[in-house]
């Protein structure tokens, strides 16, 4: 279930465009969970478009507050920049960045951020986005509606987004963002600062979040995250985890995580529907999954 700006269909179908998803480094891997935004810049790239990787060097440092009840734990610069490197590699494994047609590209908001000074960050931002108009947006309605400490840090961090799409739209014509649904506030106040600054057509796409047919966190174990890095989750327990997946929920991830087209997925699925105790969708998505992880 997707939610998109009017026009945002209408600008992929018109040309070859631009279009980002952000990353946060707070760890120096990405994790399963972040598996569902990597294949929209998978299936993104294949459809004729330029996937743009934001590694979040500068907002990294904050943390997005979006679904959290608490501030996170700030990391220093060489912190965010160690995990930065080793988020980079993992991307590579996914997204083509040496195609001469439409090549990814992996782009760090630090480079910008380091440039600009508070005062024209207030002036040339701030401006275009009222107080009003921040407090209407999801995390921070929910933070003061259950009245929880909001830091002034985390505030900013909406306007830090939206000046990322600002400056991706200026340098890089880059008119679309991508997330999960818990982005939607982020990325309309990018769209809007936009269109108020520039008077610029900019678009959002989100995806609603994957959870499991239980009602439990996909990428969620008793133990911990299943992460990328086969140092910190081995390929023996990333193989496992799909293994393991119930009927109903591998349903659904063969459409998410492989690259299958839809008649595939369908005869798929009901071939698996015939022999449910062959586990075919289960292994399929242990197939394609782990060797997209362990390419290159």
């Amino acid at each position: 279930m997707c939610s998109s700006d009017l026009g945002a269909e209408e600008q992929l179908q018109k040309e070859s465009t631009a279009g980002y998803i952000g990353f946060d480094p707070t760890a120096d891997s990405l994790h399963i969970g972040s598996l569902a935004q990597i294949m929209t810049l998978v299936h993104f790239q294949r459809c004729g478009h330029l996937p743009i990787a934001l590694v979040g060097g500068a907002t990294g440092m904050i943390g997005d507050p979006s679904g959290k009840k608490e501030e996170r734990k700030l990391l220093d610069i060489d912190q965010i920049r160690h995990n930065e490197n080793c988020i980079r590699k993992q991307l590579q494994k996914f997204l083509d960045f040496d195609t001469r047609v439409n090549p990814a590209s992996l782009v760090n908001n630090y480079t910008w951020f380091a440039e600009v000074r508070t005062i024209d960050f207030l002036r040339d931002v701030g401006k275009y986005l009222s107080v009003n108009y921040l407090l209407s947006k999801g995390f921070v309605k929910d933070r003061l509606a259950q009245e929880q400490e909001l830091s002034f840090t985390e505030f900013n961090y909406i306007l830090m987004q939206a000046y990322d799409f600002l400056w991706l739209f200026e340098h890089k014509d880059c008119k679309l963002q991508m997330g999960g649904s818990d982005q939607w506030g982020n990325i309309t106040a990018g769209t809007d600062l936009i269109r108020k600054k520039l008077r610029g057509d900019a678009f959002g796409i989100t995806c609603n979040l994957i959870t499991k047919a239980d009602g439990t966190k996909f990428g969620k174990t008793e133990s911990g995250n299943i992460w990328l890095d086969p140092a910190k989750t081995s390929p023996y327990r990333f193989y496992q985890y799909w293994l393991n997946t119930s009927d109903e929920d591998a349903a659904n991830f063969i459409r998410i995580f492989t690259e299958r087209g839809k008649e595939e997925i369908e005869t798929l699925v009901a071939s698996h529907l015939a022999k449910p105790h062959e586990r075919m969708l289960q292994s399929e998505l242990d197939r394609k999954s782990t060797r997209l992880n362990s390419s290159h």
